[in-house]
């Protein structure tokens, strides 16, 4: 697989599914968790699949680990932090979140947080919100450099087993909460050599992208860089007619210009025009050691005599 030079070459693991659109609701009643680490996450790696995904019948919230208070380009961190969660506000709305959860831990530090209180708190929303599913960070990808990034996959991937553990944090129990483990997870594909094995097909769900790429504005090559071209071209007597008149407008047309590039050479190997790369596990996809239900009643028909 061939990709441009400022693209990864991810790693393609067994056969590879294609995901597209489904009609109706065939996911009415579950539960979808993305968490992400930045307010930039969600939008360059899964917003197609969130819109998807809520689109088929999910109820949907987004987790945040950290404040943002580092990206951004005012010299406030107070002022940073609070432009990020509206900004957060903004990408809610247009892919259909029904609420934003901040757990407010220090930008790039949270490796300096406590592992168990944030698995604890992860466990606990897993068990609250009754969590079916959860896309968020590969907890095994290589070549990660940010802290943020590699915890809160770590974290994600220990309390989405242990909530459906009755044994784990009694006291949820004793206040009426129910163990609930996650049925299924999309890792991210984000880094060079990181694992895939689904790529889904985003081209319905293109609109709903660029809107939560275009809602941040603090961070990321996306945002707010249509008005700012749409400036600088003015300034030298020039003009893009394909960026129109409207700021916002200008940014999202931006990034239809420049800032999909990648979904189309993701999509390009299973004929799609746009797609996301996931590593998805499904229901009962993780090793368990022991032979399912259906192949011990197979064996005991087969081999069990009379006493």
């Amino acid at each position: 697989m061939t990709f441009d030079s400022r693209v990864p070459a991810y790693e393609a693991v067994g056969e590879v599914t294609v995901e597209k659109k489904q009609e109706g609701k065939p996911h009415a009643g579950k539960v979808l968790a993305a968490v992400q680490a930045h307010a930039d996450d969600i939008p360059f790696f899964c917003a197609g699949l969130v819109a998807k995904l809520v689109d088929e019948g999910y109820t949907a919230y987004l987790i945040q680990t950290t404040n943002d208070e580092k990206c951004g380009p005012t010299p406030s961190i107070g002022d940073t932090i609070r432009r990020n969660e509206e900004e957060i506000d903004v990408l809610a709305k247009e892919l259909g979140f029904k609420q934003v959860i901040h757990l407010s831990y220090r930008n790039h530090f949270l490796d300096e947080a406590s592992p168990i209180e944030l698995r604890a708190r992860l466990v606990y929303l897993i068990r609250a919100l009754k969590i079916d599913t959860i896309t968020t960070f590969s907890p095994w990808g290589h070549w990660e450099e940010n802290p943020d990034h590699y915890i809160t996959g770590q974290a994600v991937e220990a309390a989405r087993w242990m909530a459906g553990m009755s044994k784990d944090y009694p006291e949820h129990i004793a206040c009426g909460l129910q163990p609930h483990g996650v049925k299924d997870l999309y890792y991210w594909t984000m880094r060079p050599g990181q694992p895939y094995n689904t790529a889904v097909d985003i081209e319905p769900y293109l609109e709903e992208k660029i809107a939560s790429m275009s809602a941040n504005k603090s961070q990321g090559p996306a945002g707010s860089h249509g008005r700012r071209l749409k400036e600088r071209l003015a300034k030298e007597g020039k003009r893009l007619p394909e960026l129109g008149e409207d700021d916002e407008a200008a940014d999202r047309q931006y990034i239809r210009l420049f800032g999909l590039t990648e979904y189309e050479q993701l999509g390009a190997p299973y004929n799609l025009q746009y797609a996301e790369y996931f590593y998805y596990m499904p229901p009962g996809g993780t090793f368990t050691g022991s032979m399912s239900r259906a192949d011990i009643d197979a064996y005991v028909a087969q081999h069990a005599i009379d006493l």
